[in-house]
This record gives structure tokens, sequence and C-alpha cells, in this order.
């Protein structure tokens, strides 16, 4: 498996830029373009581009499975939780073309998405149940599992980088070795079977970040205050 992160393209004011960068910067540009379409698509009289309406589909099937999986306002997670999954799902359509390097192919890009949801959980726990309420969780059912609480909040979103890491090497892998030994006759149905483990990665992956940024909920936060008042 090649190293994507040692694959210098070009370099910038002497800063080096290897094919991570490049292909992220790819599927960013991507993404970017279709909501400028989608954008652009809207107008006064109600029509809709069929641009739009694919985005809309997409944003609408997102934010149901939000919702039915945190339990709580959806829009409050979909900026995080979207733009995870429309990223790996992009990247795994973009892997058709051979020239193209799935940046979540590398550690640096799946260890950069888990500080990511690494930050999010307590700022989403604090905004959902305050300080206080936040902090509870890491003394449940007892304050003397508080260090292993603690470290139970590294370890997953660790697990959940090596997890994307892992499952999108392989893929590759797979792929490229069965390519090898029957080029004629393997390459449509791998290519279908890599982009439909490209979107359930992308839909695990999205999964675990609701649960994780979404375990205090607002419902605690009401608890709290209940258990505060009457203390």
């Amino acid at each position: 498996m090649e190293n994507y992160d040692t694959q210098i393209v070009f370099t910038i004011f002497s800063v080096p830029i290897n094919w991570t960068i490049v292909s992220t910067w790819i599927v960013m540009a991507v993404l970017v373009l279709l909501a400028l379409l989608a954008k652009k698509g809207i107008s006064a009289n109600g029509k809709t581009s069929r641009v739009q309406t694919a985005m809309e589909a997409i944003v609408l099937g997102m934010r149901d499975q939000i919702k039915e999986m945190s339990n709580d306002d959806p829009i409050k997670y979909l900026p995080l939780v979207g733009t995870f999954f429309l990223f790996i799902a992009m990247a795994n359509i973009l892997s058709i073309f051979p020239w193209f390097k799935i940046p979540t192919s590398s550690l640096s890009t799946t260890g950069a998405f888990a500080f990511a949801v690494l930050l999010a959980i307590p700022y989403y726990g604090i905004k959902n149940a305050g300080i206080k309420g936040y902090l509870k969780k890491y003394t449940e059912p007892t304050i003397f599992l508080l260090p292993m609480n603690v470290l139970s909040d590294f370890t997953s979103t660790l697990a959940m980088a090596i997890r994307l890491f892992g499952n999108m090497c392989s893929g590759v892998i797979i792929g490229s070795i069965l390519m090898l030994l029957v080029p004629f006759i393997l390459p449509l149905p791998m290519t279908i079977l890599g982009l439909f483990s490209g979107f359930i990665q992308a839909y695990i992956f999205s999964v675990l970040t609701i649960i994780f940024v979404s375990a205090v909920s607002p419902v605690q936060k009401d608890e709290t205050l209940i258990n505060v008042r009457n203390s």
C-alpha cells in the first residue's frame, strides 16, 4: 500500500504538498462546486434543478437519520456529521478515477477526523447540558470510574480513525490485487463493490460521530437542573 503522505506533488513557499493534501483539496473543491450549483438552481418561481433536488434529498436523509440516532435537534449536529459523510462518500466516488488517491486511506486524514470528533464531544456536551451536566457523565455510575470514562473518549475516537483507515486501505489493496489477477473481468464489479463499501464506511463513521457527540443530551441537562434545585 502506497503512503500518500510521503509522495510530494509540489511545494508552496518551500512547504511540501503531498498527495493526501491534494486529494483532500480536490474533494473539497467538488463539494463546493456542487453546493454552488445547487444554490444556483434556486429560483423565485419555485422550480428546482436536478442538482438542488439531489442535494436536498441527501440533506433531508441525513437530518432524519441524525434525529433518529440522537433524539435531539438534528440541525445542531448536521454541519459536523454531514461534512464527514459527504467528504468520505465523495472521496470514495472519486476513487473511480485511477489517478485519484483516496485521502481517507491516509492515517493523517482519519486521525484529523477523530481529533475533530474528540473536540466536538465536550463542545456539544457542554452546549447541551452545561459544564456541570457534562462533567457529571464522567462520574457515572461512580466517581471511581472517572479515569476510565475520560480515557474512553480518547480510545473511542482513536478506534474510529483506525477503523476508517483500515477499511479504506483494505478495500484499496484487495481491489488492486483482484484487478491485477483478472483485469478484464472484474473492473466493473469491483468498482461497484468499492463504492458500496465506501458508502458503508461513510455511514458508520457518521453514526459513530452522532453517538459520541450526542451522548450528553438536553434531557440530561433538564434532569441536572431539577436535581440541583431539589438538593
